[in-house]
Order: C-alpha cells, then sequence, then structure tokens
C-alpha cells in the first residue's frame, strides 16, 4: 500500500496548473524522466483505471472508463508522441495526451485546456471509445475557488435514462456481430427487392405494357426508390446512426410525431409483409402438391399448414441471432442469382419443343411485335400498381441500422447499388422476354401453318400459327394458356433448367420473409425504448450480446401467422404496399424539411441529393399510393394522421434536434424580421407585457391574471430582479432560467422568463423596460403587484415603487397593479396548495387585458369589476357581470373598454354581460348614457346596461377623509414646525415627504380618491375583479408617499382590483 506515488501526488491546485514529473521507482518524491520518451513529454505512470481516478478528476472525468487489459496490444505511437487509438484497444501510453486525463502538455506547457478530440463529442459511451467530459468554460476562466467538476459533470451533460441505457448497452457489446455494406445492405435490399414478382409477373407485365412501357415502368419505379434511396442516405451520413432503420431516420428528423406514427404502421407493415411473402411460397408449394396429386386436404388448407410451418422455421432462423440469419440470406442469394441467370442463359438457347409455348429465343420480329402494348382487361397505371410493390425493399439495409459496422457507409453504398442492380435486372428480364417469347402459344405442336395461309404474326416465319389465341374485339379471356399473356410460369419454360426457377421462387419469397421479420421487430425495439407509445415498452427488451428483440420476434411472429391463417392477403396486400410508401414519402420530405429549415446542423456528408428532388419524390410517393389503390392510401393517410394527432397530443420528452424545431426557428425569425419592417396599426395593437412576478411560481395570481388576457393575443414577459452587489453566479441565474421556463411550459403558461442581475429593484427593471423582447415582440405595458406592506416597511422602497411607474411611463410604457387583500407573493408558502383559497381561485381563471389607455391626468377614474367569475360558478349557474365606471371624457376610453371585450371572448366568460357605469352632470344623465351607448355601438363592444352617477363629485364621508389624514400622518414634511432651511434639506434627503403646500394643492384630487373608493364599495362590493384606471402623479410635483397613498386609499378594502394607465396611445377605432 506504501506506494511512492502517494507521496509524489501533486495537491489538488497542482493537478490543476502545475505538473510534478512522476516516476514509479522515486520513493523520495523526486522526478525522473524516461529515456523512451519524447523530449517534450515526461514519463509518467501509466493510468490505470479506478486506481488513478482521483487524479483524474483534477482533469476531465471520464464516463464508463473501462481499464485497460494488462495484456492489451500497445497503440501506435505517433512520431509527434500521441496515441492513435484503434477500436479494439482502450491502451492509454503514458504520454499519450489525447486519453491521459492528468498529465497534458497539449501546447507545450502545463495547462487543462485541450485540442478536440473525438471522445469530448460522443453522446453516450459508445463502442468506439469512451465520453470525456471536455473542461469548461468556467474552469478555464474562472477565479480559482473551487475544484474543477466539483459541482458534478461539467457543463451540465448529466446522463439522461435513455443515454444511460444505451451507455450500459454500448459498455456490454464486445462480440457484438456487425456487418459490413454487402452482407448488411446490398445482400438485403437485393433479395427483398427481388421478389416473386420477377418470376411469376414481370412476363406478364412485358405481355400486357410491351417492351417500351414496361421499361418505362421499370424506370419510374426505380426513379422513386432512387430518389428515396438518396434521401435515406442523406439523413443517413447526417451522424451517427443508432437500430431503427426508417423510424429512426423519420424520427430524428422529423421528430416523434411523424416518427411516431411511421414506426408504428412500419413495424407493423413489416410484420404482415412476412405473411404475404411465405403464403406466397406456400402456394407455389401446394401448387406441386396438387400437380403430384399429394395434397394434405383442400388447397386453403394446404396453404396454412405449409405456411405456418414456414414462419416457425423462419423465426428460429431468426431467434438464432443475425449472424444465422446472414448465412440464411447468403445461401438465398446464391439461389436467387443462379436461377436469374439460369432464366438469361435459357433465352438464348432455342429449343424445337419449347416452341409450342410460345418460346423462340431472340427474333427482331417478335421483339418488333412486343415493343407496343397490348393491354387486356388493365390500363397502363393498373399494370404499374401491381409492379411497383415489386421494387419496395429498399430500406431493408437501413432497417437493421443497429447491427451495421458504419451504417454511414453502408446504407448509401450499399441502398443505391441494389436499386441500380435490381433495376438493371427487371429491365433486362422484360427486354429479353419481349425479344424471345410471343404474347399467346397454344402449347400444341398441331397449329403449324398451312402454306398460303394468312398468318402474319411473328411466330408465323416459325411455322406456327397462334392467331386463333387472340381475344376476340369486345375483349374477354383468350382460350390458349401460353405465351407472356397466359402462362404466369413462362420463365420456367425458358430457362435451362426448369426447376431452377421454382427454386428462385422459393428463395424470393423466403429471403424477403425473412428480411421483413428481422426488420419489424429491429423497428419496433427501437419504437419502444424512446417510450412513445405507453404499454409497449415491454417488447423493447433485449437478449444476449447482440441485444435480440425475442419478445418482438414472438409479436412479430405472432402477427404473420394471423394473417396467414385469416389468408384475405388480396385485401391486406395494397394497404401495406401504402403503408410502405407514406414511410418512402416522409424519409424524401425529411430531407427537404431539414433543407429548407437551414440548420447549421444538417450537413450530410452524402452530397448527391437536392431538396426539391426530394420534394418530387415525396410527391411522387404519394401519387402513387393513389394509383396503386385510392382506398388504402386515403386508409393510410387517415391512419398516419391519427397516430399523429395522438402523439402530438402526449407530447412525449424526447429532445432530438429535429428539422421541425430548426424551421420553427428560421421561420420565427424571418417573421419577426418582417414585422420590424412594418409600422405600428391601431387595428393590429395587441396586449404585450413586461410582468414582475419574481420567481413566477412566486406570484401566480398575478401571472394568471395576465396570461389570461395575453394567451393567443400579446406577449408575456415574467421579469425576474435578482438583486446582488456581489459577483452574481450566472450559472445560477441560466440554471434558474431553464427550470422556470419549464415550469411555465409544464403550467400551459405561455409567457418567457427574463431575469436580469442588478445592485437594486430600480436598476433591474430599467433594463428590462430597455432590454426585454425583440423588434416588435417587445412589451408596451409594465404589470406590477400592488405593495400592501408600504407603511409597514422601509419608505425608501416605497420610492423605488413608485419611481418603477415613473421609469414605465418614461419609456412610453403602461402601468398596470393588481392588489388582492391577502397579498400576491406565496413564496413564504411554497410547497402548499395555495390555489385551494377562493380568491387565487378567482384570480387564475380571470382574462384580463393590460395596459389601459386611460388619458387625463385631470382627477379621473375608470374602473370594471366582474362579479361571479367563471372560477366561482364551476358547480353554480351564476350571472357573470362586469362594471365600467368612469369620470372622465368620454373621448378617450382605450383599454378601459378593450379590458372587458377581451374578457368576454374567453370561453369562461361567455356568459358576461358588460354594465357600464360614468360619472356625469345631475343635469346631463340622459345626455351621457346615449353618448356612451353610441360610442360603444361604433367600437362593436356589447354592453348591458348603463349607468350615469351623478353623485360622484359629491364630497367624501368624515370617515374616509380621517383614514385618509391618519394615513399620510407619518410621512408629513411638517415644515411649519422648523426653519425654512432645515425644512429643505430634510426635504432633498428624503423627497417622499409631503409638504403642507402640495397637501393642499392635491387636496380636490385627494377627496377624489376617497370618494371613488366609497362608490366602489358601494356598487361592486361583491365583484370577483374589478378594473379601474389609475390615477396619475405628476412627476417631481406629487411625492411618492402622497401617491402611494392615493392607490392604497382608492384600491383598500375592495376585491381583487387592477389600477391600469395606459401609454395614451389609441387601442380602438371604428374604422375598418
Amino acid at each position: 500500500a506504501g506506494r511512492s506515488r502517494e507521496h509524489s501526488r501533486p495537491t489538488p491546485s497542482q493537478s490543476r496548473f502545475q505538473v510534478d514529473l512522476v516516476s514509479e521507482a522515486a520513493g523520495d518524491g523526486g522526478t525522473a524522466v524516461a529515456s523512451d520518451s519524447p523530449p517534450e513529454y515526461a514519463a509518467v505512470p501509466p493510468f490505470d483505471g479506478l486506481r488513478d481516478s482521483e487524479e483524474a478528476k483534477g482533469r476531465f472525468r471520464v464516463v464508463n472508463f473501462a481499464a485497460s487489459s494488462p495484456d492489451a496490444a500497445p497503440a501506435e505511437i505517433a512520431q509527434n508522441g500521441d496515441t492513435v487509438m484503434s477500436e479494439s484497444s482502450q491502451q492509454h501510453h503514458h504520454y499519450d495526451t489525447h486519453t491521459n486525463t492528468y498529465y497534458l502538455r497539449t501546447f507545450g506547457h502545463n495547462t487543462i485546456d485541450a485540442v478536440p478530440n473525438i471522445d469530448f463529442y460522443r453522446q453516450t459511451a459508445a463502442p468506439l471509445g469512451e465520453k470525456l467530459i471536455r473542461p469548461t468554460l468556467s474552469e478555464l476562466h474562472d477565479e480559482l475557488d473551487k475544484e474543477p467538476f466539483e459541482d458534478g459533470f461539467a457543463n451540465g451533460e448529466e446522463l439522461t435514462p435513455a443515454e444511460e441505457a444505451a451507455a450500459k448497452e454500448a459498455s456490454e457489446s464486445k462480440g457484438v456481430v456487425k456487418f459490413g455494406w454487402i452482407k448488411g445492405v446490398l445482400v438485403r435490399c437485393m433479395l427483398n427487392i427481388w421478389g416473386v414478382m420477377l418470376f411469376i409477373r414481370m412476363t406478364w407485365i412485358v405481355g400486357q405494357a410491351g417492351i417500351a412501357y414496361s421499361c418505362i415502368i421499370v424506370i419510374m419505379a426505380t426513379v422513386v426508390t432512387t430518389i428515396t434511396g438518396c434521401s435515406t442516405s442523406a439523413i443517413a451520413t447526417n451522424g451517427f446512426v443508432r437500430g431503427g432503420g426508417a423510424y429512426y431516420l423519420i424520427s430524428r428528423s422529423l421528430g416523434p410525431e411523424f416518427g411516431g406514427s411511421i414506426g408504428l404502421i412500419f413495424a407493423f407493415a413489416n410484420a404482415v409483409a412476412v405473411a404475404m411473402y411465405v403464403v406466397g411460397f406456400a402456394e407455389t408449394v401446394v401448387e406441386l402438391l396438387n400437380s403430384s396429386g399429394a395434397l394434405m386436404f383442400d388447397v386453403t388448407n394446404d396453404i396454412r399448414i405449409v405456411g405456418t410451418i414456414t414462419v416457425i422455421l423462419l423465426l428460429g432462423i431468426s431467434v438464432a441471432g443475425m449472424e444465422w440469419e446472414a448465412k440464411a440470406q447468403i445461401f438465398l442469394l446464391v439461389i436467387l442469382i443462379s436461377a436469374i441467370f439460369n432464366y438469361f442463359i435459357g433465352t438464348f438457347i432455342r429449343v424445337e419443343s419449347k416452341e409450342k409455348f410460345g418460346f423462340f429465343s431472340y427474333d427482331v420480329g417478335i421483339l418488333a411485335e412486343n415493343f407496343g402494348p397490348d393491354f387486356r382487361g388493365e390500363t397502363f397505371f393498373s399494370v404499374f400498381s401491381i409492379f411497383f410493390p415489386a421494387a419496395t425493399g429498399i430500406l431493408a439495409g437501413a432497417n437493421i441500422s443497429g447491427d451495421l459496422a458504419d451504417p454511414q457507409m453502408a446504407i448509401p453504398k450499399g441502398t443505391l447499388l441494389a436499386i441500380l442492380i435490381t433495376g438493371l435486372v427487371y429491365m433486362g428480364v422484360a427486354i429479353s422476354a419481349g425479344a424471345s417469347i410471343v404474347r399467346d402459344a397454344t402449347g400444341i405442336e398441331s397449329n403449324m401453318t398451312i402454306n398460303g395461309s394468312n398468318c402474319t404474326d411473328a411466330a408465323c416465319k416459325f411455322g406456327y400459327d397462334f392467331t386463333s389465341c387472340r381475344p376476340a374485339a369486345g375483349g374477354g379471356k383468350t382460350a390458349c394458356e401460353f405465351g407472356l399473356h397466359n402462362d404466369f410460369q413462362v420463365m420456367s419454360v425458358v430457362s435451362g433448367f426448369g426447376p431452377l426457377i421454382t427454386a428462385g421462387v422459393f428463395s424470393a419469397t423466403l429471403s424477403s420473409a425473412l428480411a421483413s421479420l428481422v426488420s419489424a421487430p429491429k423497428v419496433f425495439q427501437a419504437l419502444c425504448k424512446d417510450n412513445i407509445y405507453p404499454g409497449i415498452a415491454v417488447f423493447g427488451k433485449g437478449y444476449g450480446k447482440n441485444n435480440e428483440p425475442l419478445r418482438g420476434y414472438l409479436l412479430t411472429f405472432g402477427i404473420a401467422l394471423a394473417f396467414i391463417v385469416i389468408a384475405e392477403l388480396n385485401v391486406i396486400a395494397p394497404i401495406i404496399s401504402n403503408f410502405f410508401l407514406a414511410s418512402y414519402a416522409l424519409i424524401n420530405f425529411s430531407v427537404f424539411h431539414a433543407s429548407l429549415a437551414n440548420s447549421p446542423g444538417w450537413r450530410p456528408s452524402f452530397k448527391y441529393y437536392n431538396m426539391w428532388v426530394s420534394l418530387a419524390g415525396a410527391i411522387l410517393c404519394c401519387v402513387v399510393m393513389f394509383i396503386i389503390n385510392w382506398w388504402a392510401a386515403l386508409l393510410t393517410n387517415v391512419i398516419v394522421l391519427s397516430l399523429y394527432i395522438y402523439v402530438s397530443y402526449k407530447k412525449p420528452d424526447v429532445n432530438w434536434g429535429s428539422s421541425t424545431q430548426a424551421l420553427t426557428y428560421h421561420q420565427a425569425l424571418t417573421h419577426s424580421l418582417q414585422l420590424c419592417g412594418v409600422a405600428d396599426h391601431i387595428k393590429t395593437y395587441r396586449p404585450q407585457c413586461l410582468v414582475m412576478t419574481g420567481a413566477p411560481n412566486s406570484r401566480p395570481a398575478l401571472l394568471h391574471l395576465v396570461h389570461a388576457f395575453t394567451k393567443n393575443v400579446g406577449l408575456m414577459v415574467c421579469g425576474h430582479v435578482r438583486i446582488s452587489s456581489r459577483r452574481p453566479n450566472f450559472k445560477e441565474l441560466n440554471s434558474d432560467m431553464v427550470r422556470y421556463q419549464r415550469w411555465l411550459l409544464h403550467n400551459n403558461s405561455k409567457a418567457f422568463y427574463t431575469p436580469v442581475v442588478a445592485e437594486d429593484l430600480r436598476q433591474g427593471t430599467q433594463y428590462l423596460l430597455q432590454a426585454a423582447g425583440l423588434g416588435r415582440l417587445r412589451p408596451n405595458t409594465l404589470v406590477l403587484g400592488f405593495k400592501n406592506d408600504w407603511h409597514i416597511g422601509d419608505i425608501k422602497d416605497v420610492e423605488t415603487y413608485i419611481n418603477l411607474m415613473h421609469d414605465a411611463f418614461d419609456f412610453q410604457y403602461g402601468v398596470v397593479i393588481l392588489r388582492l387583500r391577502e397579498g400576491l407573493d406565496i413564496s413564504h408558502i411554497q410547497g402548499q396548495a395555495f390555489a385551494s383559497t377562493p380568491v387565487k381561485d378567482v384570480v387564475v381563471s380571470i382574462d384580463m387585458s393590460k395596459d389601459s389607455d386611460a388619458d387625463s391626468s385631470k382627477p379621473s377614474s375608470k374602473a370594471t369589476s366582474v362579479q361571479n367569475s367563471p372560477a366561482v360558478q364551476k358547480d353554480s349557474n351564476h350571472i357573470c357581470t362586469e362594471n365600467l365606471i368612469w369620470t372622465d371624457s368620454l373621448n378617450k376610453v382605450g383599454l378601459t373598454l378593450l379590458i372587458p371585450y377581451l374578457i368576454a371572448n374567453k370561453k369562461k366568460w361567455k356568459d358576461c354581460k358588460i354594465r357600464v357605469f360614468i360619472g356625469g352632470k345631475i343635469n346631463r344623465i340622459d345626455h351621457d348614457r346615449r353618448a356612451m351607448a353610441t360610442l360603444l355601438s361604433k367600437f362593436r363592444i356589447d354592453f348591458s346596461d348603463i349607468t350615469v352617477l351623478g353623485d360622484i363629485n359629491t364630497k367624501p364621508k368624515s370617515e374616509g377623509l380621517t383614514e385618509f389624514a391618519q394615513m399620510i400622518e407619518p410621512y408629513k414634511l411638517r415644515e411649519d414646525d422648523m426653519e425654512q432651511e432645515a425644512a429643505e434639506k430634510l426635504k432633498s434627503e428624503e423627497p417622499w415627504r409631503i409638504t403642507d403646500n402640495e397637501l393642499e394643492l392635491y387636496k380636490a384630487k385627494s377627496n377624489r380618491q376617497i370618494r371613488l373608493n366609497e362608490l366602489l364599495k358601494e356598487h361592486s362590493s361583491t365583484a370577483n375583479l374589478i378594473v379601474m384606471s389609475m390615477p396619475l402623479a405628476r412627476k417631481g410635483a406629487v411625492s411618492s408617499a402622497l401617491y402611494m397613498a392615493w392607490l392604497d386609499t382608492l384600491s383598500k378594502d375592495l376585491p381583487p382590483i387592477l389600477l391600469v394607465r395606459g401609454n395614451h396611445q389609441s387601442v380602438l377605432t371604428f374604422y375598418s
């Protein structure tokens, strides 16, 4: 235990900024330099995992570090002393400057800064190497006051549960079977594309469409698949691809909504495709049994029996592991290629016994006769719809992306080469069949031509007259059973060895079934791991070193078996084809969408794609869907849309950096800039509020009130001034910004959280008033909570509070103040069910607007009260009423009218009725009522009643006057009791004090606030909310204490009240 390194270990500070050169043999703690080390680098002890983990902490944090094996192969040494890490070696050389996380001389001197290293950029501990955490900016930049990484992971890079699972999976992945581009992609795609269609339908297509149209059909299908292949390649080369195939590509590009919907139907389509291919194989087997008279029961039940046995055998191959499955695919490919070559060789060998079946080898006359179409009960598009499913299967390689050694290289190369080879073979079969086989043949040798007969067909010169096989002019079926039109098995006739074609049919069906049987569980496993749909995670569990989804295999087996037993595949087949096409369409659209978003993160290494070509490919896929089967296309679209809506509603908590996010940002930026180029207009006015909530969850009443009228209407910014005279903790500030913004989103509050650090509240509010918002998306109203404790707290806080309003008016903001009897700040009772109190329930549901365009500096007021809010009437049917009171000129009403209108537009306030109270003279009551009714009707604002208060100018009651005098008594200057010089000095030191002259000058305005409070109590004491215009105080003329007394007197002992003063810009117009 007494190792020498214990004596020579550097101190924590040394571990960051000073490195002592240490030798294993230096018992006295001295330094030594190894003779074999490069000149610039000191020899240090080998890094041996856990033993040096404490030292490592001083430099970098290693996630899932695997200790190097004693017998590991030595790493290659570059000339500059750096280690070249191989995939198979985790050995750290003693002077490896990239991976040794303690001793580092990157720039020729000791530093914790590091050159770029791929291990810094890994999401998790991948098989290719360990994840290292690079030094944070704060570690390099901040003062030396703490140890590196003392707060845990650098940059907050804690692993999510999904990443931890992936890291665990990666760390256990030694010995995993990985495929290259040939065995993993090319072979699978070719086997899947070369389906049974190649052998039993291609010749029929040539008979119907002719050589020219058949080639066009093949080219059209190849164009669609090639575009999709290019799009797949682009997505696959834009970063590391995990398992999941089409689902992974689409979900990481377009997001979980599209990915989740496609992933489910794509996995289901592959599962049902297993049944289709197996039934195709079983039908061929049963035909052979039937021809030899060896049927077990009847044809249908024999198909079910053979199909069941076949799918069980395929399941066994799949469960045995990907390596066995790959070997089986290679074997099937050899048979398939042999069958294809067998056919082509047979076309060159003219056999007299085959001529009666319509085969005469290559002949110009036959080619000319078959060059044009001869549709019999079909059309070009119906023939195309029959062929196109044969061209699908291009995602067979991508579907096992997790089992590929290098998906970024394998998927593009293997997929595109498979499309090219299979396309050429399809065209070769079409041309060769059309040039060597006639459309109709009797199969009877007695059909020899007679000299002098009127035989004009291509077969006539070979001595055969098949004119009797032509259908009547009105259509109908021919009596002949051979030729391109009539014999699906004509390729067996042409081939050099007929049974090999049958083996090719078996190979094509079984290989496609096997590929689908592997693809479906792999895709479904990736879908389960992402936890997008509830209840399916059980199928995502992997087993063995290859993480095989055995439960997914069993589920796929069950689905396939069910459809084999049902045997209604003629109905299911077009739906499956449409499911595949929907996947292709979305892959193409993903590339277009990502290119359109113009995100810097979209930089695929595969360059042979074009966003508009990809869009055309997506449209073509949709068109082909409807060509194949219109009702299946509609059904597919309905299913995809339904799943999309479901996933959108569930909002899975994932963030994959999709192109949807990138395009959203791009559009937001573009539209924000466009808004800046258009001047404000009165008709487009929107309430945009800077709400001084502090921490948003500390004043929920204020937050919900403003949110109620800005939701889907205007901007809301939650301002938070963090008062600090010391150096601010920006890390904590950024952390809170993320946390509170998430809180707002979680509570469905459409608002932004914006904190600032300042020395006092006023300075911080000034920062927000000047800098909050972006372009036209800037607040125009400051919303505050009322300072209920102003008369018992520090009077300097009142001075600051009043100055906030003056600053807002200076910046052309409106001001809104909310007052509750109980106060607004509930931060001292966080964690309790604060929303259970009735008043706060009311406020949560209030729908209010922001700044008031209340005009005038005259002694004026406006008020609105809302009675029986929807929050109160949850279990009752009370009538909701809003009361509007104002006393100033009827020509300027602004937001005082707009507020009730916004409230009435809300769903919860649909039963509200607006009652209007206006102050007026006793002899002009009728006139004022008619004038207000006219104004409201021109503004198109509904109301139920207008009341003119003729006693608004009556002198307040003596109790109110006495109470007001007692309220302001502590804040009087009392200049009569001191000398003038002393009074002026005190006033300059304490500007909030009220002078006798000021009190006398504004006596009428003070009395107006007292009288208005009496009227509010008389008419709106039962209201749930009152909205009232806020009295305006001239800056520098009215002291803070007197202004605060006005606000307190006006709003005391009332239900929740909103004091509003706008910036006196018009917000209403009756012009169109």
